[in-house]
């Protein structure tokens, strides 16, 4: 602890007053979700609320662990702990539980643990061991795709586990590439691509072909100088890959993802032309979706008041203290208080981008980004989920939702950084 007390006085402080509003609120939202109106003990274990008053009790624990090690120990050993985490992954396709169709869990007695609440951590730190590394240029292509595959081979496990939701957040660390040199063509090319995927799953091929060659046609033709025109190997290069694409993301929806995932995607993009199978399609998948957009509205400007949202308690929504804990917040606390919830996580992510600019190695302003980029996009996918604007993919808002192996996963991914900043004045 005299490690802890040394640090004591370069601890980035706010940041953690920022991490107590959002683990006591989250609390309090997922007291409210998940009781049935009586509450003998705030520890009773049979009910969520109990649990993760537990949970939040053993990452004080793990804080004041993550504190009291030297900084230079994640750097050291961030290979190790990386390769421990994928050997976790990998561990699961024997000895993992199967829960709602995925194996992500693994069953110590009554607790579930999941492992790609951990990996996440574990793979910031990985990357960050290797961007920093001194022979490490990521301008270099050679360099880029040994940096993609250390966040491919947790991601694609992940995948391969049934858990899509918890793949895409590895994406965020895209803008880790960026910030460490990456051109700008590679951001470009991922919004075109999401693009085409978008175009491939909406309109009919054929349709598509004619869209993207009318377009390339036109900016060839039009825009381009007489010298470029003349040159048209491009836009066809362009216009075969873009096909290949769209070829390849319609062979994928139909024969690689499951059913539910087909479902949820066709049902956000309103694949389904005939309105009466589209109607069936939503009562059949999006009842979870449906009802917390009601309860959200339901809560107006100042909600309804706290445990007196008639949806919460009502527990029309399923699992609300799990992904949907937001519609809790949005029903009790109204427009006021999910505001609030916004704000906060901002102020967060902000301040985790800013920490990580002042610091003295590129180790720790890597990690900082990471850490940033994978809270930005839980946060991001989780609201715009409860709210329809993407589909439900099953991700769990940062310090709100209930949960022992998501609260421990981010808390470690959090304080890790505030130890590194902590101890900046010493690294030069």
């Amino acid at each position: 602890m005299n490690g802890i007390r040394s640090k004591s006085f370069h601890i980035d402080w706010f940041t953690i007053t920022l991490y107590l509003l959002l683990v006591f609120f989250g609390y309090l939202n997922i007291l409210s979700a998940s009781t049935n109106g009586t509450i003998t003990s705030l520890f009773d274990l049979t009910f969520p609320f109990g649990k993760q008053l537990i949970f939040i009790c053993l990452s004080i624990i793990i804080i004041l662990l993550i504190l009291s090690i030297e900084a230079k120990f994640y750097e050291r050993f961030s290979s190790i702990i990386y390769l421990v985490a994928v050997g976790g992954l990998l561990g699961l396709f024997f000895f993992g539980k199967k829960i709602n169709g995925a194996i992500s869990w693994y069953q110590l007695g009554s607790l579930t643990i999941q492992p790609s609440e951990f990996s996440k951590f574990a793979t910031a730190l990985g990357l960050a061991k290797y961007i920093s590394d001194m022979q490490t240029d990521m301008k270099k292509l050679k360099d880029q795709l040994i940096a993609v595959l250390i966040v491919a081979v947790p991601a694609f496990l992940i995948l391969l586990q049934n858990d899509a939701g918890s793949t895409i957040i590895f994406a965020s660390l895209i803008f880790v590439f960026y910030r460490e040199g990456i051109s700008k063509l590679y951001i470009i090319v991922s919004f075109f691509l999401i693009l085409l995927t978008v175009i491939a799953l909406k309109f009919e091929t054929q349709t598509a072909f004619i869209g993207i060659s009318v377009l390339v046609g036109i900016h060839h033709f039009l825009w381009k100088s007489k010298k470029a025109r003349k040159k048209i190997a491009f836009p066809i290069i362009i216009i075969g890959a873009a096909m290949l694409i769209i070829s390849a993301v319609n062979f994928s929806f139909k024969n690689i993802l499951q059913e539910h995932h087909q479902d949820r995607i066709g049902l956000w993009l309103r694949l389904e032309k005939d309105p009466v199978k589209l109607k069936e399609m939503r009562q059949n998948i999006s009842y979870n979706l449906k009802e917390s957009e009601m309860a959200i509205s339901s809560g107006g400007f100042r909600g309804k008041g706290y445990m007196q949202g008639t949806r919460t308690t009502g527990k029309f929504v399923p699992e609300q203290h799990t992904d949907y804990i937001f519609s809790t917040v949005g029903e009790e606390w109204g427009f006021i208080g999910s505001s609030l919830v916004v704000i906060l996580f901002v102020l967060l992510i902000t301040r985790l981008l800013y920490l990580a600019e002042r610091q003295k190695t590129q180790f720790a302003r890597v990690y900082g980004y990471a850490a940033a980029s994978i809270l930005f996009m839980h946060f991001l996918v989780n609201i715009g989920m409860v709210m329809g604007l993407i589909p439900t993919i099953g991700i769990p808002l940062p310090f709100f939702s209930y949960g022992g192996s998501g609260l421990w996963g981010f808390t470690i991914l959090l304080f890790i950084f505030i130890n590194m900043d902590a101890n900046r004045l010493n690294e030069w």
